[in-house]
């Protein structure tokens, strides 16, 4: 068995349509190799990241950073997977009311650090809402997942 762990920080009914919509994308692929593992950033543990062989995360963009929530998660969790999953396969979504940009740069210098591997662009969601957010998202799911069934990650 494989493991894709979704992280999303969900502080609001739209975030929450984010994240149910990553996982309903990843269950699209009806995988018979890979588990489906979903919690927010204050569930997660070093365990949960250990265990994954693909992550997405997600979070809302806060003063032009990523959430409290989703940094405290990598503040839990860094000394403890440093080195033990380089290479892993991750993918990151972002619910900005701005542009994303310091959010992502946020983000992806942690994921620098770990070593780990974007294996796509990170998915900003700018501006105010739109319902094709929700669409972009289930694709994201889907794509991940897809990659982690067939061996590509």
């Amino acid at each position: 068995m494989r493991k894709l762990l979704i992280i999303g920080h969900i502080p609001s009914s739209n975030t929450l349509r984010l994240r149910k919509a990553v996982l309903c994308g990843a269950k699209k692929v009806q995988s018979k190799i890979v588990d489906l593992d979903c919690k927010t950033p204050f569930e997660a543990n070093a365990l949960d990241t250990l265990s994954a062989d693909a992550i997405i995360l997600g979070t809302t963009e806060n003063l032009g950073y990523m959430s409290g929530a989703l940094k405290d998660f990598f503040d839990r969790t860094y000394n403890e997977t440093i080195e033990k999953k380089e290479g892993l396969p991750c993918a990151i979504y972002i619910r900005a009311g701005m542009d994303g940009t310091g959010t992502r740069r946020a983000i992806e210098s942690i994921i620098n650090g770990q070593k780990w591997r974007l294996v796509q662009a990170p998915l900003i969601f700018r501006g105010e809402w739109n319902e094709d957010f929700v669409r972009q998202a289930e694709e994201l799911g889907e794509a991940i997942c897809a990659g982690l069934d067939a061996g590509i990650f």
